[in-house]
């Protein structure tokens, strides 16, 4: 996976959290959570129309796994005994922001994100997934959808990413499961 040369670091409240690199890219895990069925959990935003895979920063310090399973509980309540990794992708992938959702106020400035993205198997039932780990939660609903339907769904600037992380991943799981590369998605790319 590639190194950033340099990192900079942004503080919330006097806490080191996440690191923005050189050109302005936030480091990121993102994941997507499948059923037996080859399902994929999609959380709907708190407070807002929107839905999307969880995801999250990379602290300080912080493995690209240990960030997977440090926002798989923060997000959506589970362990690493709750999922089993199927995959990821070979390196970051990345997003730009759109200049109105740049903070252009702090310093650095993130222009986007790049991301390594997990495919999990969750092992047992969705009962264990909550919501209220955190005093922030992400997602106040959720739903299995199929395994491309998230890329028509996620706000605009995030679908080229989405697509690419579900193309890479649908590798991982297993014959049968994924239901055919709908023709739209290359228009995504």
């Amino acid at each position: 996976m590639e190194q950033s040369k340099q990192f900079q670091f942004l503080s919330l409240n006097g806490y080191m959290k996440d690191f923005i690199d050189s050109e302005g890219f936030r480091a990121n895990v993102g994941i997507v959570i499948s059923r037996d069925d080859g399902q994929v959990f999609l959380g709907g935003r708190v407070g807002q129309n929107g839905w999307q895979f969880p995801q999250g920063g990379i602290m300080t310090g912080e493995s690209v796994e240990a960030a997977l399973f440090r926002e798989l509980h923060e997000e959506v309540g589970l362990t690493e005994k709750d999922v089993s990794i199927l995959g990821c992708t070979n390196g970051w992938l990345r997003y730009e922001l759109p200049k109105r959702y740049q903070r252009s106020h702090s310093l650095p400035l993130c222009i986007g994100q790049k991301q390594v993205w997990y495919l999990l198997r969750l092992s047992g039932t969705d009962t264990r997934l909550c919501f209220d780990t955190t005093g922030q939660p992400e997602f106040d609903r959720w739903r299995w959808v199929d395994y491309w339907h998230p890329v028509q769904e996620v706000i605009f600037f995030k679908r080229q990413v989405y697509a690419q992380a579900l193309i890479e991943l649908a590798q991982f799981l297993e014959e049968g499961k994924l239901p055919r590369q709908p023709k739209w998605i290359e228009d995504t790319l």
